[in-house]
Parts: structure tokens; C-alpha cells; sequence
């Protein structure tokens, strides 16, 4: 078949075999079914933000009409405009394009259809199967039942036709208030299957809809508009999340008493990721209780957050193959999508260098309006990258915790009397160390052997560590926030009995003041991705401005927290 993701993986048939989903497609094809077509949609609802389990079914839906040259649609589900926003909208359509995927010209909305839905409702009205019920929500609720006790007929189940076709007449003109009606579906009150209990298909609702203005004051369920929607885009696999299980037996219902073009529903298991949470309830109390910054903080499971801590789109879409496609819901681990990432980035980010922790270097042997240039590598794991220029000078910045005065054994950083390579410059050796009152190390007087440009002694000798650093009087200012786990725990949702705060992790965010950086970085853009050599890879947040960068690490150049468990931390 195709290739998916832009040509950037191509799936084999024999991975297709180990995905349920392709593999019925495969049948459906060999059978004629829906004679040969494949034509997915992807249908969120405008009420909020994407995040990686969204991500899930848009890179299934669009990576299965390409797999098989079919089409895929995006369908806003706006059947309720009380939550609805054109922010949302352009949220996620922002979010599926930085994903790779294009709807061209398939762009729908649920409320493109109100008016055949409404004809629809009509329809099966006249037919028997659908009646204006005057119970309240709390009433239908108790009526209803549960899993083990049937539910009983609303008293007005049995009204007539005509005066159901009168009062749902008068439901749309607006003559009675919210909640004062309902229009359900007449099924099955004792149905074992509790979406089948006479479901509601519209309720009243005065409020104007972002794209149909105040044309309408009932809106459609989500359980009624859904497939007749897909009916109406002659959708063939509609494929959702496993929760929606149990909501087929209605989807086929209602598409079977219309007597229309019938898609076929086929669930798979949602995306959960330990560490963090996909609830929306959680996620809008992480944000409203001030624990994170905003829906976009890089710690939020959100695609925006992860764009802004700069998780390549690349990187998402090869971790949601790795994961794959399964009936049975299970919880991936983080660190896998945290390798994905590092794999991708090591593949593709330059590198530059930067101090988190600066400590003054100051080479006595060179002068003091000392300026070169030293040839550094862009990518080692790709030689096109090329090189660039990093300026050196008589003073530079190192890490703090790449020096100590009276080091362990196994340190073999600097220390006084010690020798260490300069990354891309010279043979660096400590000779003295200059102290405030307090004690603290605030300089080092240093020496370079010129011998060594570039990185290597030409009499053979060897030093067991090199430094990364950045010429002082070059150096850029910087915040760098350094991000990490948001939870504690694996699984927060099955911590029970704690509270939210309590299981939130007080280092997932640490932030740097006083970074040094080389000036090379104020000529990337905003999200771009780099690698500062021996810290990590980082991204360019868009609170950077000209004077002072914000850098966000993406992630860190090995699996911390694997560490941290097999030591028993």
C-alpha cells in the first residue's frame, strides 16, 4: 500500500497484518463491500484541546485513507454550543497540520446537517419510534434504571404521533424553555444494553451556535448525530475509541430505522501514557488549580505542549506506530515516547553549546582582546549539516559542576593542576582558583597549550574528559526551563485516595535564570529544535525575544528516570 507520514515510513504488509483494523479493511475490500472504498473521518468535538490520545485516532484515520489511496474527512462534532469555540476550531486544526495530515477540501461540521437531522427526527416520529418526553434530566436518569434493574416507560412513552410531531414542532420554534423537553428514541426500557433505554436525540437549548447564529434552540445528541453524519459523508470504516463499544448497537440502530447508507463502526483502544493523564477533568483542574501554565505548558499531555517543548511531529506519529492498534485498552510508558523522541531529535537537531551553571574560565596565556573562530559541528549524525563558526575568547563560561577542587577519584573533569579538552578549541589546564569571602568558587585561572587547536595534541597525549563551553564576551542570556514528569506515580487515576497536588511532581519544572549560550542560537526560530552538547535537546519557546532567549528541554540525552528505577530511587 502508500506510504504514510509524508514518505517518511513506509508500512509493510506484514505490519498491516498485526493491525485488526487494516486487516478488516483487507477483508471488506476482498468481499466488495462498500465496493473497494476506504473513507475515514476524524470527528472532535470544539470544546477543548488536543492532546496525544487524540493524536492516536488522527494518525489512525488519516494513516488508514492513505494507506489505501482513500480519503479522510475532518468533522467538528459543534452539537453543543455551550462549550464550543472558535478557538478550539483553529486549535486543532493548527495541531492536525503540525501533525503532517491534510483534509484538503473535507472540512465538515455536525451543524452543516442540523436540518436533515431535524427532517430525520420527523421521520421517525411518523414512524412510531421517537417521542417528546416531558421528564427532567434527573427523572430520565431514574427511569433508566441500572446494569442490574430495568428501567421503566416515561408516562408520556405513548403519546401520539401528531401530538409528538405538534410539540417537537413547537420545541424548535422556541416555545418552551430549556429542559422543559425532550425528544427520544422509543427502543427498549429494559435493554440490558443502557444506551438502548429510549436515549435522548435532542434537548432544548437557547443559546447561539458559533455557525448557525440563533436558527436553532434544540441541538442533537451526539449518539444521534454521529452516524447519521457519517451516512451523510458516505464515510466506510468509522473507526472510534473503545468506549464507544457499547454505543454501536445505537449507531446501527438508528442508521437501520432511516433506512439509510449504513458505515460500519469499528472501536480500538484509547492511548494511555503513564505518568500523565488524558482526562479532561483533570487536565481543566491541573490548569484552573494553577499547577501548570496554561494548556499549553510543556508538561500537559496536550499536542500544543508538546510543540512547544519540542516534540517533533515526526517523532509523535513513528511512537503511535510503535505503540500500534489494539482492541484492549493498556497503558504505554512514557520513556518510550520520550526514546522516540530522543532518536528523532539525535537524528535531525544541531548542536549547539550552552552553560546552565556558569563558572568564569579565564585563560591567562592569551590576550586579552583575544576573538578567533573555531570550526564546530552542526550534526555529527549528518554530515550535510555542515559546520559553523563558534567564537573564542580570553574568558569563558563553563558548568559549575564540570570543576572541583578536591575531586573523587573516577572525576576526571577539570580540577586544579588537571588537563581537559575544550570541545572544538583547545587543551584547557587549571592553575589557580579564585574564592569570595564566603569560599565559593568564582574564578578559574586557567592556560591553553595553542598546540592543540581544534581539539587534539599533536605529541600524542591523551585527556579523559572534554567540556563543552561559551565564549563570555560572546554569549547570549537565557532562561532554559528544564521539564520533566508531571506525576509521581505511574498511574495518577488509580491513586484513589490522594489528592491531585499531592501526587504532582515538584521537580517537573526547574527553571534557569542565568543561562550562557553561544550567539548562534538568536538565529533560530521560534519551536525550533537543538541539542546543547552533554544537556540535552531543547526548543526555542515563543516568549523569546531579542534580548533574552527562553529555551525548553525536550527531553535529556538519556532515559533518567530508567536509571533512577534500577538504583531503587
Amino acid at each position: 500500500m502508500s506510504t504514510t507520514w509524508n514518505g517518511e515510513y513506509q508500512m509493510s504488509e506484514e505490519e498491516k497484518l498485526h493491525d485488526f483494523i487494516r486487516t478488516k479493511i483487507d477483508e471488506d475490500n476482498a468481499s466488495g463491500k462498500f465496493e473497494g472504498r476506504v473513507h475515514t473521518r476524524f470527528p472532535p468535538e470544539p470544546n477543548g484541546y488536543l492532546h496525544i490520545g487524540h493524536a492516536k485516532s488522527i494518525v489512525l484515520n488519516f494513516g488508514v485513507a492513505e494507506d489505501y489511496t482513500g480519503l479522510c474527512n475532518l468533522r467538528f462534532d459543534d452539537t453543543n454550543p455551550a462549550t464550543e469555540e472558535q478557538e478550539f476550531i483553529d486549535s486543532i486544526m493548527e495541531d492536525i497540520r503540525w501533525l503532517g495530515y491534510d483534509w484538503e477540501d473535507r472540512l465538515y461540521f455536525a451543524s452543516d446537517y442540523f436540518e436533515k437531522l431535524y427532517e430525520w427526527a420527523v421521520m421517525l416520529i411518523n414512524k412510531g419510534v421517537a417521542y417528546v418526553d416531558d421528564l427532567s434530566g434527573d427523572e430520565i436518569k431514574e427511569y433508566r434504571g441500572d446494569l442490574t434493574t430495568p428501567g421503566r416507560n416515561s408516562p408520556h412513552r405513548d403519546r401520539s404521533v401528531e401530538e409528538n410531531l405538534d410539540l417537537f414542532t413547537r420545541m424548535r420554534a422556541g416555545e418552551f424553555p430549556d429542559g422543559a423537553h425532550v425528544l427520544r428514541a422509543k427502543i427498549d426500557m429494559a435493554h440490558p444494553n443502557m444506551n438502548m433505554r429510549d436515549p435522548v436525540m435532542y434537548r432544548i437549548l437557547h443559546q447561539p451556535h458559533p455557525r448557525t447564529g440563533d436558527d436553532w434552540c434544540i441541538y442533537p445528541m451526539y449518539d444521534w448525530t454521529h452516524g447519521q453524519s457519517d451516512s451523510i459523508e458516505r464515510i466506510t470504516h468509522s473507526l472510534c475509541s473503545l468506549e464507544f463499544e457499547n454505543h454501536r448497537p445505537l449507531y446501527n440502530w438508528f442508521l437501520e430505522q432511516l433506512e439509510v447508507y449504513h458505515p460500519e463502526q469499528t472501536e480500538f483502544a484509547r492511548l494511555n501514557m503513564t505518568y500523565t493523564v488524558m482526562s479532561k477533568r483533570w487536565l481543566r483542574q491541573l490548569v484552573e488549580e494553577g499547577h501548570v501554565k496554561g494548556w499549553d505548558d510543556p508538561r500537559m499531555p496536550n499536542l500544543g505542549s508538546m510543540r512547544r517543548r519540542g516534540y517533533p511531529p515526526a517523532a509523535i506519529r513513528e511512537f503511535l506506530r510503535r505503540v500500534g492498534v489494539a482492541k484492549k485498552a493498556n497503558i504505554i510508558d512514557l520513556g518510550l515516547l520520550e526514546s522516540v523522541v530522543r532518536d528523532e531529535l539525535n537524528r535531525t537537531a544541531s548542536r549547539f553549546m550552552g552553560v546552565l551553571d556558569p563558572l568564569k574560565v579565564v585563560i591567562e596565556n592569551l590576550p586579552e582582546d583575544h576573538d578567533e573562530g573555531l570550526d564546530a559541528v552542526n550534526n555529527p549524525e549528518d554530515p550535510s549539516a555542515g559546520t559553523r563558526t563558534v567564537p573564542f575568547s580570553r574568558e569563558l563560561y563553563i558548568e559549575r559542576s564540570d570543576f572541583m577542587e578536591d575531586p573523587p577519584r573516577k572525576f576526571y573533569r577539570l580540577a586544579p593542576g588537571r588537563e581537559v579538552r575544550l570541545r572544538y578549541a583547545y587543551f584547557l589546564i587549571c592553575n589557580d582558583v579564585i574564592k569570595d569571602e564566603e569560599g565559593t568558587v568564582t574564578e578559574l585561572r586557567c592556560s591553553v597549550d595553542p598546540a592543540t587547536r581544534g581539539g587534539d595534541s599533536p605529541d600524542g597525549r591523551k585527556v579523559k574528559a572534554t567540556l563543552h563551553w561559551v565564549s563570555a564576551r560572546h554569549a547570549v542570556d537565557a532562561e532554559v526551563k528544564l521539564y520533566d514528569r508531571l506525576f509521581t506515580v505511574e498511574n495518577p487515576l488509580g491513586e484513589k485516595d490522594a489528592k491531585l497536588a499531592d501526587l504532582i511532581n515538584p521537580d517537573s519544572l526547574k527553571v534557569i535564570p542565568d543561562a550562557k549560550v553561544e550567539p548562534s542560537i538568536t538565529d533560530l526560530a521560534v519551536f525550533d529544535r537543538f541539542q546543547f552538547e552533554r544537556l540535552g535537546y531543547f526548543c526555542v519557546d515563543p516568549d523569546s525575544t531579542s534580548k533574552r532567549q527562553v529555551l525548553n528541554r525536550s527531553v535529556t540525552l538519556r532515559d533518567t528516570w530508567a536509571r533512577m528505577q534500577k538504583k531503587g530511587k
